[in-house]
């Protein structure tokens, strides 16, 4: 077996790839895996066992079409990931979005196509959804993103339905919440807070931190990618969820408790412009087809997670100059 990974050095899809070679998957105890990275400023080959016999690194853009389609030969699947995913970047400037994560996933899909490489698993997000009242997102809610980035990835995700349906790719679509865990880049609001409070600075919390998120481990999510490229059905969407769902507020007290600060660490700030009020995502059928169910509760996952920043600040504090 032959896996390739985009966006492999990055915080999740790094995670996937130490899961993977470490066998923390069955049947997939001895696949090789290739990972293609721009190792943008959010990639870092020291999340990946550079060293590991089962591993081959390519340093190169997936939407170079001839360096896709020269990798790519002989996989069985691919794990697309690469991304650009910072939304406060995506409202400052939206030309690198819609460039790596549009034009990106179609050269992904084309190069697939062309090589055959049988299977793709293109990794999205609940953005795509854009902000929801009450109740829940299913598979067939509309596609309503309202950040360049969300847009962006919404782009994606109908130009992998449309290369199932035009051509018959085997693509199948995953629809993640809100990411959390270790080698997390310091930009996202977990490990932004974590880092500044222990450092003793003061954390930004945008408008009153009434908007709300739902929480997923980064192991919960790539174990529901593996079940879904093992056991998904061609063409169909996957919501995955955390199950856990907090205001930016309720977030920021835990981190302030983990961390031994109070409130006065805290400096509420201007809200960002177009900001989602809540995302809550209905992930029944993931559930109910493949057997996924969270296993990391929200507190243990915090608590391990201040304990890896706490523990590791050779790892994040280069990230503070980049």
């Amino acid at each position: 077996m032959r896996i390739l990974v985009t966006g492999g050095a990055g915080f999740i899809g790094s995670h996937y790839v130490r899961t993977l070679l470490a066998g923390g998957y069955a049947g997939y105890e001895d696949a090789r895996v290739t990972v293609v990275d721009k190792l943008t400023y959010a990639g870092n080959t020291e999340n990946l066992p550079m060293d590991h016999d089962r591993l081959t690194f390519v340093r190169g853009d997936v939407c170079d079409h001839e360096l896709m389609r020269r990798v790519l030969p002989g996989h069985d699947a691919v794990v697309h990931f690469a991304a650009e995913s910072h939304v406060d970047r995506s409202v400052d400037g939206s030309i690198a979005f819609v460039h790596s994560n549009v034009l990106g996933t179609q050269s992904v899909l084309d190069a697939c196509l062309h090589t055959g490489v049988p299977t793709v698993v293109h990794v999205s997000t609940d953005e795509v959804y854009g902000s929801i009242t009450e109740g829940a997102w299913t598979e067939e809610s509309p596609l309503l993103p309202n950040s360049p980035y969300s847009a962006s990835k919404a782009g994606s995700d109908l130009l992998a339905r449309a290369y199932h349906r035009t051509h018959g790719l085997d693509v199948r679509v995953t629809r993640c919440s809100n990411n959390y865990g270790t080698h997390q880049h310091v930009e996202k609001l977990i490990p932004l807070f974590v880092t500044n409070l222990l450092r003793g600075i003061p954390v930004p919390l945008y408008g009153d931190g009434g908007n709300v998120r739902e929480w997923l481990h980064v192991d919960d999510h790539c174990r529901a990618i593996q079940l879904v490229l093992d056991a998904g059905r061609a063409g169909e969407t996957y919501n995955i969820g955390g199950a856990t769902s907090l205001t930016n507020r309720e977030m920021t007290d835990r981190l302030l408790e983990l961390c031994g600060a109070d409130w006065s660490m805290v400096r509420h700030v201007e809200d960002r412009k177009g900001h989602d009020l809540r995302y809550a995502i209905d992930d029944g059928k993931i559930r109910a087809e493949l057997g996924y169910a969270p296993r990391r509760t929200l507190d243990e996952g915090l608590r391990s997670v201040v304990a890896w920043y706490r523990d590791n600040p050779g790892w994040w504090k280069p990230l503070l100059d980049a």
